[in-house]
């Protein structure tokens, strides 16, 4: 199924991507963003309300990540 996916994370991009159905937001953020990420770390928002790990994504979601702590070099 369908989605838009919105990652503001470093260089960030916004796409429509293919997931497979009953992807939930935690299973979303391993396969986007890595095993590295930390979703505590991230504000995650579908349709652009807060939600839940385990919530289960439908076609056409708007999914956003945006790191909430920003680490300065």
């Amino acid at each position: 199924m369908k989605i838009f996916f919105i990652n503001n994370d470093g260089n960030g991009f916004a796409d429509d991507i293919e997931i497979e159905g009953g992807t939930t937001v935690e299973q979303l953020f391993a396969l986007e963003l890595g095993r590295y990420a930390k979703p505590q770390d991230y504000l995650i928002r579908v349709n652009r309300q807060p939600c839940s790990r385990n919530q289960v994504l439908q076609e056409d979601d708007r999914v956003s990540v945006t790191p909430s702590k920003i680490q300065v070099a």
